[in-house]
């Protein structure tokens, strides 16, 4: 077995009396990444020298970790509620578990009430606008928060033996893998796939119609991630025997790629 991929032994550094959490930091990292690339794709788009980005992100991101916790707990209840679940632990965020579904609807809602205040006050262009600058940077912001499950040595994939494989220590294997070492690093792989995305929208978003990158942004997310939720072996609620994220995933990303589709009509008749 050749695993390139081994967990990290630590999870966070103590600094005096403090505690810095990996995951907790790579989301930190994220944020800051989306909110300066944001910035800097929406004042190339409207010359507006304000940092927009920053001050919506003030009311945005708050809502966003808040919206993420509580999907992760309402879709994960047993682990809080359950036999030997602790509702205590629902706010311990750095432990892991935010619902990317959660995080961006009610961040972007908390944006758009923020956005519209503003927007009356500087004669700002369109939400849709706001929202495609937003797009790629969100992204990367993905890419580097999953790396805080790497840290935390969850959300893997089931047992593969190959290059590319991920070593998961004995504690953090769920029942019934215990005989198993390596697994699909599930969180290098939506992390490459959100690159991959932002990079095309970086490079073909310009051709598209204000709202259409944030709409590809979403139904190019969904289809990867149905794919990665289909090999995670984390335990989660079902709906007909399928994980409740491929069904909110296939749900949302076709409402995206009809909005989609009908933004590109209506520009063609234009």
């Amino acid at each position: 077995m050749n695993v390139a991929f081994p967990t990290p032994s630590v999870s966070a550094l103590e600094i005096g009396p403090f505690t810095v959490h990996f995951y907790a930091l790579c989301i930190i990292t994220g944020i800051a990444v989306a909110i300066w690339f944001g910035d800097k794709r929406f004042k190339a788009k409207t010359a507006h020298g304000e940092s927009v980005v920053a001050e919506v992100a003030i009311t945005a991101v708050p809502a966003g970790i808040i919206g993420g916790r509580i999907y992760h707990v309402i879709s994960s209840p047993a682990a809080y509620f359950g036999t030997n679940g602790q509702p205590i632990d629902a706010f311990k965020i750095w432990e892991g578990g935010l619902g990317i579904w959660g995080a961006i609807s009610i961040g972007l809602f908390a944006a758009f009430l923020r956005y519209r205040i503003l927007q009356k006050k500087l004669d700002l262009p369109s939400f849709s606008v706001f929202a495609d600058s937003l797009a790629p940077g969100i992204l990367f912001a993905q890419a580097i928060g999953r790396f805080g499950n790497w840290f935390n040595g969850e959300l893997f994939g089931r047992p593969i033996d190959t290059w590319w494989s991920l070593q998961v220590p004995l504690q953090y294997r769920p029942d019934g893998y215990k005989q198993f070492e390596s697994f699909h690093p599930t969180f290098l792989y939506e992390a490459i796939w959100c690159s991959l995305v932002a990079v095309a929208l970086i490079y073909f978003g310009k051709r598209l119609k204000p709202g259409q990158s944030f709409a590809a942004y979403v139904v190019a997310y969904c289809f990867g991630r149905v794919f990665i939720e289909l090999i995670r072996i984390d335990v989660a609620n079902t709906i007909a025997g399928v994980r409740v994220n491929v069904w909110v995933s296939m749900v949302v990303g076709g409402l995206c790629l009809a909005y989609f589709l009908r933004a590109a009509k209506e520009r063609t008749k234009s």
